[in-house]
């Protein structure tokens, strides 16, 4: 009996400890999910959301029929799938050349310095790029000094541009990735290299046979985790750098519902096309969930 009184005090507890979490969770995301009625309603700003006439799905209607929205779909999902191959295959080579110095200082430091601009946010990163890749900026000077060409309008160009976003998200954030990768490799059994190096086997044998099978799990929870913001695009990253002329190739769903909702104020359309978004990335996160049992042999939640 006093084991049981100790066991459901100490739920209480930690009840308790999570109370302002709930609190938080509460106020700030479960709350103003109650503004998407807005999706359903022509919206009077005098009447309010909830006195505003039901619009029905009128507004998911002209979402179909509007000629950016498959636009800004296809943008949508090939950026975020070349995000997440990009990121994932950089990390886990990047992962796989430190895991093999031996020194560890130097594997400390380096990791330390690719893992750092993972803190910084877009805001800041978008004005050191824009300062770099402008027309008097220190690339075209370079490109200037070799070859005395012509500068290159690289946030005009819907080809650099693209390269600049995918290198930039690169290179911030694949330290993050870099780092679970090194955990799973540090757990590798070792006596598993010292026999392949009895049987004489390779770097590459051993990499094949060995490091890649034994954190085969670590890479398919990453690239699950990565599918589930698959509709997201980098909102951040894309909203600090892109200008009207390059909407065509980088539009997404989330620079679009910024722009209807608070810069042409259609506040109840915006809201639709965010509500149809949050659908479909729900269904990721439940395909997701499916790709974890089956193929990483757990569950994500």
């Amino acid at each position: 009996m006093k084991e049981k009184k100790i066991r459901s005090l100490e739920a209480v507890h930690y009840h308790v400890m999570l109370l302002p979490t709930l609190i938080l969770l509460a106020i700030f995301s479960i709350y103003p999910t109650l503004g998407s009625i807005m999706a359903f309603k022509y919206f009077d700003p005098i009447e309010g959301i909830w006195g505003s006439p039901w619009a029905g799905l009128d507004h998911f209607k002209m979402l179909f029929q509007i000629p950016e929205f498959k636009q800004i779909t296809i943008n949508t999902i090939t950026i975020s799938l070349i995000k997440i191959i990009l990121n994932i295959s950089c990390a886990l080579a990047f992962a796989l050349l430190l895991h093999e110095i031996k020194k560890r200082w130097f594997k400390r430091s380096v990791q330390t310095i690719v893992y750092l601009p993972f803190f910084l946010s877009w805001v800041i990163m978008a004005g050191i790029f824009k300062d770099f890749f402008s027309i008097d900026g220190l690339i075209n000077g370079i490109i200037h000094r070799l070859s005395g060409g012509e500068p290159i309008m690289f946030f005009n160009s819907n080809t650099w541009f693209m390269i600049i976003v995918y290198v930039t998200d690169v290179w911030k954030g694949f330290g993050f990735n870099a780092i679970v990768f090194l955990a799973a490799l540090t757990a590798i059994n070792p006596n598993l290299y010292e026999a392949a190096d009895v049987d004489g086997a390779s770097r590459w044998a051993k990499l094949v046979n060995i490091t890649l099978p034994s954190i085969k799990g670590t890479i398919v929870l990453i690239l699950i985790l990565s599918l589930q913001g698959i509709l997201s695009g980098g909102f951040d990253q894309i909203f600090n750098l892109y200008n009207p002329l390059v909407y065509q190739v980088v539009d997404i769903y989330d620079t679009y519902i910024y722009r209807m909702g608070f810069q042409s104020n259609q506040y109840e359309f915006a809201t639709a096309v965010g509500l149809f978004r949050s659908a479909v990335a729900f269904i990721f996160i439940l395909i997701s969930q499916w790709l974890a049992k089956k193929y990483g042999e757990y569950k994500v939640f």
